[in-house]
């Protein structure tokens, strides 16, 4: 098993380029189902939840041809395609789920898995299986696995999310893409991989899609898609991460392939602690602060909020910081989980229900740690980045679901870190 060996204290210096979104690529992945002719995806990041979800639309009869010089792949459908998406490919990713809406629509049937991913919180899947009961979709769930298929072509409907959910929002667009009449979704997720990228890829393939509110999007169903080749926007985690590197480490870095614009309050909230910052088109400049001040309070909210996505990355930052900070988790219910590996490197953090009380000052000292999930793994890359001495990480296979080749980007601006196999 990988691991990772950092020794520190690094300050970065130099250029970063944005991978393609891995949030972006797995619903648009799922999206070539509803394609009888090609589809190509450009800029796909190379991250262990891509493979696994072109394994699995592979497993389900497609041919993909993949161009690795050019990150791109063409999924073409065959003669012979199966609607079974089983356990052991969705058991390891969360994105799964998102091939259901898909399959129904298009082939009448579908069984698939109920899904996996990382273990920061129940993420039932209850708002993807109303939403497509709405549409038409019968199901039974029997032994870990939804048995679902329709009568006829799904139907579109109204349908108002209880509580706003990305993968329920996405599952239900590409259901309605192909069903009959018009389809109304209130209250949905706005991330920019949906509402600009997925739409976007909808649309130049021949679908109706329009967002006639801010959370309100209207489908109007259409027969069938067109060929398509089509460009994946940069991963908005990823680029928030090196922000934070940069910060973290009194940094100077210019951050290549990512549009400021859509992470404006993760910017606005690194210039709190000191970080002077300059945005191009598609270029970020960020320098880190020799002081790092507190916020008293940050709170993870649905997007345009803070991302749960940064949490951890943002607590590592805040360990440094001058003075107390909280962070209040309100998207799910068990991402603290790098809380204790933090205090590992020395960290100052207490815990009480949904908020991390964060103690600053902390001059973190290298140690041997633990990952738990994706995004728990990059703190710990961060704090050991800034800490005195060797860190070594375990378990990096969680980093490898959703960071292309980090270490080889952190060698080249600066950073002392081996994978270890």
């Amino acid at each position: 098993m990988d691991k990772f060996v950092i020794k520190g204290p690094s300050k970065v210096k130099g250029t970063v380029d944005i991978s393609g979104s891995k949030n972006a690529s797995l619903p648009i992945l799922a999206a070539s189902i509803l394609f009888d002719e090609s589809v190509e995806i450009n800029n796909l990041p190379k991250v262990k939840d891509i493979d696994t979800m072109l394994l699995l639309i592979q497993s389900l009869g497609f041919k993909i041809k993949k161009n690795k010089k050019k990150n791109s792949v063409k999924i073409i459908k065959t003669k012979n395609i199966h609607t079974f998406a089983p356990y052991s490919l969705v058991k390891t990713m969360r994105a799964g789920i998102l091939v259901l809406g898909p399959l129904v629509t298009k082939f009448k049937k579908a069984k698939t898995s109920l899904p996996g991913g990382c273990l920061i919180g129940a993420r039932p899947i209850n708002y993807h299986l109303n939403a497509l009961e709405k549409l038409g979709m019968v199901y039974k769930i029997e032994k870990g696995y939804v048995h679902a298929s329709s009568h006829s072509n799904l139907k579109g409907a109204k349908i108002i999310f209880p509580k706003i959910s990305v993968g329920a929002t996405e599952n239900a667009i590409l259901a309605s893409v192909l069903a009959s009449g018009k389809t109304i979704l209130k209250n949905c997720a706005i991330e920019p991989e949906i509402k600009h990228d997925l739409t976007n890829f909808l649309n130049k393939a021949g679908a109706k899609v329009t967002w006639t509110g801010k959370r309100t999007v209207e489908i109007i169903g259409v027969k069938s898609l067109k060929k398509i080749s089509y460009t994946v926007m940069g991963d908005r985690i990823e680029c928030g991460t090196f922000c934070v590197v940069a910060t973290i480490s009194q940094g100077n870095l210019k951050i290549k392939g990512f549009d400021a614009k859509l992470i404006k309050t993760e910017l606005n909230l690194l210039k709190r602690v000191g970080a002077k910052i300059k945005t191009y088109k598609n270029l970020i400049s960020i320098i880190g602060p020799k002081k790092i001040k507190n916020i008293k309070l940050i709170e993870t909210k649905e997007y345009d909020g803070f991302p749960t996505d940064l949490q951890a990355q943002f607590m590592s930052l805040l360990c440094k910081a001058n003075g107390k900070s909280i962070i209040s988790e309100s998207i799910f219910e068990n991402r603290f989980m790098h809380v204790a590996e933090l205090r590992r490197l020395g960290a100052k953090i207490t815990i009480k229900n949904n908020k991390a009380n964060i103690f600053g000052n902390t001059n973190f000292q290298g140690a041997e740690l633990m990952s738990s999930d994706l995004r728990a793994s990059v703190a710990l890359v961060l704090a050991s980045i800034v800490a005195n001495g060797t860190s070594v990480i375990n378990r990096i296979y969680h980093l490898d679901r959703g960071y292309e080749s980090i270490e080889k980007k952190l060698s080249k601006i600066g950073v002392d870190i081996k994978r270890v196999s």
